[in-house]
């Protein structure tokens, strides 16, 4: 007898290659090891159920912990219904499809051998065809369940979408049906869309391996009722395409094929009518497929749907291409007018650019940016004078950290905020930080679990300097200062639990009756022992994880075993986590953009960090579209890590419609409405209701440190550029478009400038305001084109723009140019470069344009960090520059009275307190002695300077350095000090020596 089998199976005692065995009977597979699988895919299943529950327990706890658990349930539920609807949808077509292709298989199949090869797949599958079809199913709804779920702010705005209140100008529908409805259209069409692909493919799929599909059999190649089948789903195929093309015509607001965004001369002369056109064709393409299910041919189908490919490229293709290259491109600029005219005042409103074109909003004045001027003349805009900026937000952290840091695990960020603080009853613009803690300078041996999550939890204190005065040293003279806090500002919670440096996560509260959280560093025995004071949690931030449960449930979220083990964890303990304030503002209001740089506010008693937040579009109808990420790049978003860039969204509306605060003491977050005629915030006020509060119940307080946001401002300067033009014949040829400066700063690359808060009187202005500013320059040019500033002072004006255009047939010296003769200037580049060659760091501070006397005045400072050992930049010389006029001092005073070449009465906001023993106006003869000494030192390193004598010119500078010091003691010696060596509120800060 011969085997089937391929090979022998061996005989009972064959010799295998270990040796003789006995008889081997039938292999087994116990019931216990049969259950091992199911079991292990029960696990599984139920640890990944148990995890997804328990991030949603645990997200739903955070929610609650800040007070908008609506939002939490609103999205959870929009998401699950999303998933279900949807998901269940998709699967039931293509089940059904599937079904009925199924139970429309022929009976009989013709033998071939593509049939013969068929059978076996059959035979395979025919045990398993339900299991099959469930898990084909199951991936088939739960990837479009997925998708759909994605889409939930897409369902939510659609279903609550409110009018913006201005209709396009070509279809003269609403705004918000193309910002709410149509991408709600696009997407359930792009869903059916798929739904009628997928099933096409399985029913094309089951019926060839059913015989109902044929290739390679003689005879007929499809069966009737694949044919009937194919032809429904082809023909909604094809009717889907026509309501595609139905709606391409209102997706012609976006269209790029002009000069601008938005239709243009060929989009609605050619493509618009052609969709129409291509509409009804497929229209009646899709009925020739229906009809194929009772005639049974394919032949007028196919030739229908022939028509419409061809009808596509000729219509929609061809006929637009011939009608822009031969009547629009000849004409171009008379053809597209009209449309660049639409973009034009679609963007302008789009982006909350100012009206230029009202003679009467004085928003585009002409500048005469005269290059001379008396000190009679400077003296008129003494108050843009006081407010120019000594000290550098970007440049001095390090010096804040070195004088104000305490301890290494504490730190600020490498750039500062600007704010507005009354200090001596005067409000002065102010660089202002918080002292957040840093685990990264803890020591090695301090870096353990304890310490990281359970000790060091949180930040302590306010950092505050006026940005105009800087002591003898050049060092920030603090209005705010120390721990705990001493200064001008009224008593408030100085712990910062929530900031942007904060861990990301630690548990606080601890045992009831014990202190484990370091509050801060003390040298007082009845504040606290060993050095420090212990504090514990009082605060009402944060999730309550006393049980046992939660516990593990936050153990399992951060992957640590020591949340469910350690003992200093009790039933009062708090788990804090997403602390930086963006994360916060950003999950409780998943709608909002937000602003790269917050800063921190002291107001009612805390500390509050303010988060400016947009809403965008894409979808705003001929509104040019923009890059946020592009529009907001400059130099600080390059260069330094505390400064978040935006994504590369693009956008062609934003408004700055909230204005949101987080506590840094127990991370409360509140959204306060700021815009309140945006659509888009009010369709999320009605998505999530009671969220946002309104701006009526705004503290003036708090309201008193809004600024004008410098994203929503970098993106509108960038489309200033281009869109201060308003006629459309000069918009086309461009010849007037500006750009953005590169920094003169920064020599490693070339990035835009950031624009400079300072408090400035704009012409025309009745009042100084706190405001925002760039330069502009003309396009592939370096010299200044205009001037802009936006007022950021909450109030009537706060967001009035104030542009100053330069006469266009004259070189204005652009920041570029200033800073390339700046660095040339002889008597400044021979001691940078002395300076530089010695070791020690020059850093070159922000260079200011301010508008003073009908001309721009320049002013940069410079700063110097010694080399070797502890050292930080101070404020060593001050560069300015008027018209051809250059002067490189020590002070700004003396710059000033240099540049204008007399005495422009600028002594900063406050002159020096007057020494004791003195009459007002007569020195002291301590202050002319040492004045007689700092005059006899510069004298000397002149000379120095002149004759290349580097060891006399060290010499010399040491006894300026000296004799200075000597100055600034004498003139200050009568003044009240604090047990810091800084001013108290009553002592004035000076700007340096006058010699």
């Amino acid at each position: 007898m011969t085997s089937d089998r391929p090979f022998p199976r061996p005989g009972p005692w064959s010799r295998g290659p270990r040796g003789p065995r006995g008889p081997r009977g039938p292999r087994t597979v116990g019931p216990g090891a049969r259950r091992i699988g199911p079991i292990l895919a029960i696990l599984a299943v139920l640890i990944a159920v148990l995890v997804i529950v328990g991030a949603q327990y645990t997200n739903l706890l955070w929610f609650r912990s800040v007070g908008f658990s609506k939002v939490f349930s609103t999205q959870l539920t929009a998401k699950i219904e999303l998933f279900f609807v949807f998901g269940l949808v998709m699967a039931l077509v293509v089940g059904l499809n599937i079904y009925f292709a199924y139970r429309l298989r022929p009976a009989y199949r013709p033998p071939s051998l593509e049939q013969q090869s068929l059978e076996r797949y059959r035979v395979i599958i025919e045990p398993y065809q339900r299991l099959l079809l469930i898990v084909v199913l199951v991936l088939v709804g739960f990837s479009s369940g997925l998708s759909a779920a994605g889409r939930w702010q897409t369902w939510l705005t659609w279903r609550n979408g409110q009018s913006f209140g201005i209709k396009d100008a070509q279809f003269h529908k609403d705004i918000s049906y193309f910002a709410f409805t149509y991408p709600f259209q696009r997407w359930i069409l792009g869903f059916a869309f798929t739904a009628v692909v997928l099933s096409i493919i399985a029913v094309a799929a089951t019926n060839y391996l059913y015989g109902g599909l044929r290739v390679q059999t003689p005879g007929e190649k499809v069966t009737e009722a694949a044919r009937a089948h194919l032809s429904f789903l082809l023909g909604l195929f094809v009717l889907l395409k026509a309501v595609a093309y139905f709606l391409d015509r209102y997706g012609l607001a976006f269209s790029l094929r002009g000069v601008v965004q938005g239709p243009s001369y060929t989009d609605v002369h050619a493509v618009l009518p052609a969709k129409t056109i291509l509409v009804i064709i497929a229209v009646v393409c899709s009925g020739l497929f229906f009809a194929n299910i009772a005639y049974r041919r394919w032949t007028l189908p196919i030739v229908g749907f022939g028509v419409m490919v061809i009808s596509a490229i000729v219509v929609g293709g061809v006929y637009p291409a011939i009608v822009q290259q031969f009547q629009v491109r000849p004409n171009e600029a008379d053809k597209e007018a009209p449309y660049i005219a639409r973009n034009i005042a679609a963007t302008r409103t789009a982006y909350g650019l100012p009206d230029l074109d009202t003679p009467d909003q004085k928003v585009k004045q002409n500048y005469p940016a005269k290059t001379t001027a008396t000190p009679a003349a400077v003296q008129k805009d003494a108050a843009n004078l006081s407010g120019i900026r000594l000290i550098d937000p970007n440049v001095v952290a390090a010096t804040y950290n070195q004088l104000q840091q305490i301890r290494g695990f504490y730190s600020f960020p490498d750039v500062l905020d600007i704010d507005r603080y009354a200090v001596r009853g005067k409000k002065s613009d102010s660089v202002v930080a918080v002292r957040d803690i840093a685990l990264s300078g803890l020591g090695a041996d301090q870096s353990n679990w304890i310490n990281r999550h359970l000790v060091y939890t949180h930040g302590f204190g306010f950092v505050g300097a006026p940005t105009n005065s800087v002591d003898a040293d050049g060092k920030p003279v603090f209005f705010e200062r120390n721990i705990p806090p001493i200064g001008a500002l009224p008593t408030f919670e100085p712990r910062v639990y929530f900031g942007e440096n904060s861990p990301d996560y630690s548990i606080v509260g601890g045992e009831p009756g014990k202190k484990n959280e370091l509050d801060r560093p003390t040298d007082n025995a009845s504040e606290g022992v060993n050095g420090q004071v212990n504090t514990t949690y009082a605060g009402k931030g944060g999730v309550p994880m006393g049980s046992f449960v939660r516990r593990a449930l936050y153990a399992v979220k951060f992957k640590e075993k020591n949340i469910l083990l350690s003992g200093r964890i009790g039933s009062s303990s708090r788990i804090l986590y997403t602390r930086d304030p963006r994360d916060r503002v950003r999950k409780v209001a998943p709608y909002l953009r937000l602003d790269g740089d917050p800063y921190p506010v002291v107001e009612d008693g805390r500390i509050k960090w303010i988060v400016d937040g947009y809403t965008t579009t894409n979808s705003f109808p001929y509104s040019q579209r923009t890059s946020l990420g592009v529009a907001t790049e400059d130099a600080l978003t390059e260069t330094k890590s505390s400064v978040k860039k935006q994504e590369a969204k693009k956008v062609n509306y934003i408004r700055n419609s909230v204005k949101a605060t987080v506590d840094a003491y127990d991370g409360t977050v509140t959204l306060y409405e700021w815009d309140e005629t945006d659509p888009i915030l009010k369709t999320w006020e009605k998505v999530f209701p009671n969220t946002v509060r309104p701006k009526s119940e705004i503290p003036s307080s708090l309201a008193e440190h809004f600024r004008y946001p410098e994203d929503f401002f970098k993106v509108q300067r960038t489309l200033l550029t281009k869109y201060h033009v308003g006629d459309a014949g000069a918009f086309y040829t461009g010849q007037d478009f500006w750009t953005v400066p590169n920094d003169p700063t920064v020599t490693t690359k070339n990035v835009p400038q950031p624009p400079y808060y300072y408090t400035l009187q704009v012409p025309g202005a009745s009042k100084p305001a706190f405001s925002l500013t760039t330069t502009l320059n003309p396009r592939k040019r370096s010299n200044m084109a205009a001037f802009v500033s936006v007022n950021s002072d909450p109030g009537p004006d706060y967001g009035k723009f104030t542009i100053l255009q330069l006469p266009r047939d004259t070189q204005i010296n652009g920041v570029e140019q200033v800073g390339n003769n700046f660095e040339t200037f002889p008597a400044a580049a021979s001691e940078l470069s002395l300076l530089r060659r010695g070791g020690s760091q020059v850093t070159l501070g922000n260079l200011q344009a301010v508008p003073v006397a009908e001309g721009f005045l320049f002013v940069e400072p410079v700063y110097v960090k010694a080399s070797g050992g502890t050292s930080y930049p101070l404020l060593k010389r001050v560069f300015a520059s008027f018209g051809d006029s250059i002067a490189y001092a020590p002070t700004l005073q003396q710059a000033l009275d240099t540049v204008f070449e007399g005495s422009t009465g600028v002594a900063g906001p406050t002159g020096p307190t007057e020494p004791s023993g003195s009459t007002a106006g007569q020195p002291t003869a301590a202050v002319l002695k040492a004045l007689a000494d700092v005059n006899a030192a510069l004298a000397a390193r002149d000379k120095a300077l002149k004759s290349g004598d580097l060891v006399a010119y060290a010499q010399a500078d040491k006894r300026l350095t000296a004799a200075i010091n000597r100055l600034n003691a004498a003139v200050s010696a009568s003044s009240t000090t604090t047990p810091s060596g800084q001013p108290s509120a009553s002592a004035s800060p000076t700007q340096g020596p006058s010699p």
